[in-house]
């Protein structure tokens, strides 16, 4: 391939926050080449700062330790991983809460150029086993004794293990320290440890790091929404110039306090919520779990937040819900105070010119915008959202209350960052600028190419697939993101659709599912949702119900608490999803509606373990339902 068959565009990169910024202390790439060379950068630079927070149930407190006292612990896994006889470029995976222990383990293991490949905690036993038996890693750390049982007992074979580490924690059956036998399937011994009974009481300094920026550092699997997950083979490199290059775009301050809930096995997080601060001084608190998160946003305050959409629209439906049931008077005090601060936005951001209307700003934001802020800790300098698409309207409310949501876009063959907006230029209808060092193109079908350090290594042990999404050209490598997008003149690129996942009905009408679905999902009654209609004459959709709104929704109209087939149901639910249609033309109307209760789970194998619907699977489960919705005599 040419030159001249790559389309590329005028890069509009925001200014560089990381320029003479007044107070920041980052790390560069001539300061460190390497992940391990980072952190060793860091407890150079801040060896007294507290690094990172976590809450310890047996003392009941938050706990703080430093990078010097981080880095004790990191020489205290080298010795021990060292005495397990692994060697550079060995597999080693982690299947453990966020914390200070995914830390240590994940910068002991890069020191000695490990491989480590992160397991999600809420995952399957089986696709745990098959992320293990696909990259055969030698040792994993998982969560207590009884995960490794499940797992073990998975059908895939995990022979590959050697060794077994777990934290036990009260009332957990104690795991022994020797070895254990699997059974016939597996026809091999595994050692089992209890990790402060395998971790040496001191540490070794190593003065010199095993990887070079070239080297594997990781192997992180994508969701699987459509099959079996491929394992992302990602660089030294790849991930730290993605980390630098995103500090450039939104800079991190050494003042800036992080609130860690997404799970570092999660792309975003590692990179973002882990190795920015790291490179630009900032401490991290991890949170207890997702149902304290709103409990831990009080508590922490953070400044900083990396999130996905989700817990916005969560937090949107409760705030409109909330609304509903204020006087008449209080509606308009927020009617009014979002339209203040919408255009207040715009202003600030140099769409538009100032109102007299601002002069109200203050009164409307004390009122009204401040106690909802303090819902999520009160100080959030701002949150980059990634991960999946954020509708308009969450968006507008969120930025309209001063909430800082800056919409990025990735994916984990990109490191993950690819663009993002920033507090300066944010067009919340799109996924920013590019980041700097990063090259975008539109080719053939609109898709979005990205070229960069940041570009994958390739598919791990899956050569016909790198080769599908890696493009070589006479100007370097590019990825496929498999996206549509546009460009406008300012830069800012806008996510169009997937290629992959067009609806294409009956009578030739194109139909994008998940901009329809973001639509659906800002009625508060609408928990999870997929559009349907390849090869119909018309859509439908299946819907599961928030179980708190459809009870008050119930009780209100006086509808049985178990019959969600009643005409009345799908009536409402049909106007509803109507409402939010405006944008969209005639012919992508849902016509008819499946609704549940039964939320969809990573335990039912209908969610990834990053909460992506494995749209397959429950069309798979719902298949009789679906038939039959399209069966029936159409009347609407």
């Amino acid at each position: 391939m040419t030159n001249s068959a790559v389309q590329h565009i005028n890069l509009f990169y925001p200014e560089d926050a990381l320029a003479n910024g007044a107070g920041l202390d980052p790390i560069n790439s001539a300061d460190a080449t390497t992940l391990d060379e980072m952190f060793r950068e860091r407890v150079r630079r801040s060896p007294n700062k507290i690094a990172f927070t976590q809450f310890d149930i047996e003392t009941n407190k938050w706990i703080g330790i430093s990078w010097s006292e981080v880095a004790a612990q990191v020489e205290r896994w080298q010795v021990a991983m060292q005495a397990e006889g692994l060697v550079k470029g060995d597999r080693v995976a982690i299947c453990y809460k966020n914390s200070i222990e995914w830390v240590v383990f994940d910068q002991a293991a890069l020191r000695l150029g490990l491989v480590v490949v992160p397991l999600y905690t809420a995952d399957r036993p089986d696709n745990i086993a098959y992320v293990i038996q696909n990259s055969q890693a030698k040792l994993v750390l998982f969560a207590n004794s009884k995960l490794w049982t499940s797992v073990a007992q998975a059908d895939e074979d995990v022979s590959c293990i050697e060794t077994v580490l777990v934290f036990c924690h009260d009332n957990e059956d104690e795991t022994a320290t020797q070895a254990t036998i699997f059974d016939e399937k597996n026809s091999s011994v595994v050692k089992v440890h209890r990790v402060d009974n395998w971790l040496p009481e001191t540490g070794s300094h190593l003065e010199r790091g095993q990887a070079t920026p070239d080297d594997l550092a990781t192997i992180i699997y994508t969701s699987g929404t459509t099959g079996r997950p491929k394992g992302v083979m990602l660089s030294h490199k790849n991930l730290l110039s993605n980390a630098y290059n995103g500090m450039r775009s939104v800079a991190l301050k050494p003042t800036d306090e992080l609130l860690s809930f997404l799970p570092l096995s999660h792309a975003l997080e590692r990179c973002i919520g882990y190795y920015a601060p790291m490179l630009c001084g900032s401490a991290v608190t991890f949170n207890r779990s997702i149902p304290q998160l709103a409990e831990d946003l009080k508590l922490v305050q953070p400044t900083v937040l990396i999130s996905v959409p989700r817990i916005f629209e969560r937090v949107y439906n409760k705030i409109i819900a909330a609304v509903e049931e204020k006087s008449g008077i209080k509606q308009w005090l927020f009617k009014m105070a979002t339209k203040v601060g919408w255009r207040r936005f715009l202003y600030q951001q140099g769409q538009e010119g100032w109102h007299p209307s601002f002069l109200a700003h203050s009164f409307l934001n004390h009122l009204v915008a401040k106690p909802i802020r303090a819902n999520l800790g009160g100080k959030l300098d701002y949150a980059i959202v990634g991960g999946a698409p954020l509708s308009q309207e969450v968006a507008e409310l969120f930025l309209s209350l001063g909430v800082n949501l800056l919409q990025g876009y990735g994916l984990t063959e990109a490191s993950p960052v690819v663009s993002s907006n920033t507090k300066e230029k944010n067009r919340p209808d799109s996924i920013g600028l590019p980041l700097r060092g990063i090259e975008v193109a539109i080719m053939d079908k609109d898709e979005l190419w990205v070229k960069g350090d940041n570009v994958m290594l390739g598919y791990w042990q899956n050569e016909e697939a790198s080769k599908e999404c890696l493009q070589e050209t006479d100007n370097g490598i590019w990825l496929k993101t498999g996206d549509r997008a546009a460009i406008d003149e300012q830069g800012f690129i806008r996510i169009i659709g997937r290629i992959k996942d067009i609806l294409v009905l009956a009578n030739g009408e194109k139909v994008p599912p998940t901009d329809i679905e973001a639509a659906i999902l800002r009625v508060p009654l609408f928990e999870q949702v997929i559009v349907l209609g390849e090869g119909r004459s018309y859509l439908t959709a299946l819907i599961v119900l928030d179980r708190a709104a459809w009870q008050r929704l119930r009780v209100e109209r006086g509808w049985t608490e178990h019959d969600l087939t009643i005409p009345e149901l799908h009536s409402y639910v049909l106007d509803h999803i109507s409402s939010q249609m405006d944008d969209f033309p005639g012919y992508a109307r849902i016509r008819r509606v499946i609704v549940s209760l039964d939320e969809w789970t990573v335990e039912s194998g209908l969610l990834t373990p990053t909460l992506k619907i494995k749209r397959p699977k429950v069309m798979e489960a719902f298949a009789d339902q679906i038939e039959a919705m399209y069966a029936k005599k159409r009347s609407r």
